[in-house]
């Protein structure tokens, strides 16, 4: 690959379609995904909110913490071949539409004072088995839309991140006057509300867009063709050093960041600093400074080197919010706090988002895509238990302390190991293209062995992908 082609591949989205100028489909992803983590937020609020309202136990809320994450994981680990499959238009409608059934089913079965807290688990659960397929499906789009739409690949990322961010910080806020004003349940009501207005966007605004359709698969559809899918995107991830880097840091920060936000301040707001409307502004407030630092990425973060701003930036945004929580009575220092760490955290999301695209083919993207959030969610069901069990068993300030130290310590990483140099543009790129290579090599021969098997077990040839030309990474 010579540094022309890498460079094309880095500003435009590697779709393969025509640049048309059309951005109407990048505008309603980014509206349905604005939408939809929007009500994540309220989620995120209300329902620490309400298990610590019925039940009064830090131990309770990381448990419904653990049940509503570790869905996430699984379905993360399995589900890249089938959003490929089933399309991921279809797939981001699906998950949005029964994760606002499962949120809808929990206030109204509180209302009808049917509501266990074992149903409570079940449900929250349900929709974690389903959030993270539709959330792949429309960040995996991307590229493809960032072609379509004329802009570069490192803004329509910087775009996507800052209008989540903005959606957390808006969702956050409102969450928690709504708390205030209307109690848990009417949100949860709002929320799902929100999941159907997402997929309503998507089902309007990726009708006939090529890369979100099912694409057709090279062998016919059995067990062993989908686990040499699955084992495709864990190969290449495991190739790529600077991709496993980062998966390896981020699962323990955002491990950490679980139990901070699931746990961690919902206790410290309803103990010391007056209640959801507090909870609500500080999170909102890191949700704003993160949209700031998307943004201002965006407009400026290409002239400096991105391993420099990742590691200054997690440096800022991780242990400063543990050890003012611990030690700094008060709401106003912890919101200062909160907003600068913000927009420090704002800057990583786009880099990362870069460099994956830069990095994986479009081919791969999907099951690489689901391989990495596996990877980076795999202790956030821990994260929030254990915080719940380190409050009850040492305390809140011990256990600010204890989480507020092991972030520290993983955020050191990009300082460290020389995995991470690859992280400035091209190296991603490079890395990627070696990396596909031994992948596409494995992919070969999983389809020639399939083969191998519909032909025996048919007794006759008949088309299969081992007559296929095999996809290539430009």
């Amino acid at each position: 690959m010579d540094s022309d082609d890498r460079g094309d591949r880095s500003r435009r989205g590697n779709s393969g379609g025509r640049n048309s100028g059309d951005r109407r489909p990048l505008l309603l992803v980014l509206a349905a995904n604005t939408v939809s983590i929007a009500g994540n937020s309220l989620t995120l609020i209300a329902v620490p909110w309400f298990v610590l309202e019925t039940t009064g136990s830090a131990a309770k809320a990381g448990l419904v913490s653990f049940c509503a994450t570790l869905p996430v994981v699984v379905s993360a680990v399995i589900g890249g071949p089938v959003i490929d499959r089933i399309g991921r238009r279809r797939v981001s409608i699906a998950s949005d539409s029964l994760c606002g059934v499962a949120v809808a089913a929990i206030p109204v079965l509180h209302f009808a004072g049917l509501l266990r807290f074992w149903q409570l688990c079940a449900l929250m659960a349900f929709s974690g088995l389903l959030h993270a397929p539709g959330e792949t499906a429309r960040q995996v789009l991307v590229p493809a839309l960032a072609e379509r739409a004329g802009t570069t690949l490192s803004r329509a990322a910087s775009f996507y991140d800052g209008a989540s961010r903005g959606a957390r910080m808006m969702g956050a806020a409102l969450g928690g006057l709504l708390i205030a004003l209307l109690g848990p349940p009417a949100v949860l009501l709002l929320d799902a509300a929100t999941f159907a207005a997402s997929a309503l966007l998507i089902m309007a605004g990726l009708r006939g867009l090529p890369a979100a359709a099912p694409r057709k698969p090279l062998v016919p559809v059995s067990a062993r063709a989908y686990r040499a899918e699955l084992a495709e995107g864990y190969r290449f991830l495991l190739r790529h050093r600077l991709l496993l880097a980062i998966v390896l840091m981020v699962m323990v920060t955002n491990g950490l960041d679980q139990g901070l936000s699931s746990v961690l301040l919902p206790v410290h707001a309803e103990r010391h600093l007056g209640g959801s409307v507090e909870l609500g502004l500080l999170t909102a407030l890191f949700g704003g400074g993160a949209l700031v630092g998307a943004l201002l990425y965006g407009a400026v973060g290409d002239r400096f080197p991105r391993r420099t701003v990742f590691a200054v930036s997690f440096l800022v945004c991780g242990m400063p919010r543990f050890l003012v929580a611990a030690f700094v009575p008060g709401v106003s220092p912890l919101a200062v706090t909160m907003a600068a760490s913000g927009v420090a955290a704002g800057m990583l999301n786009p880099i990362l988002t870069t460099v994956t695209y830069e990095a994986v083919p479009d081919e791969l993207r999907s099951r690489v895509s689901g391989a990495l959030t596996a990877g980076v969610w795999v202790v956030m069901p821990l994260g929030g238990l254990a915080a719940g069990c380190l409050v009850e068993g040492v305390g809140l300030t011990a256990a600010f302390l204890v989480t507020g130290g092991v972030y520290f310590l993983a955020t050191l990483s990009p300082l460290v190991f020389p995995a991470w140099r690859g992280m400035d543009v091209g190296a991603a790129a490079d890395e990627g293209a070696a990396a596909d290579k031994g992948t596409a090599t494995g992919r070969e021969a999983a389809v020639n062995k399939e083969a191998a098997v519909s032909l025996s077990s048919a007794g006759r040839l008949r088309p299969t992908a081992a007559s296929a030309e095999p996809s290539r990474h430009p």
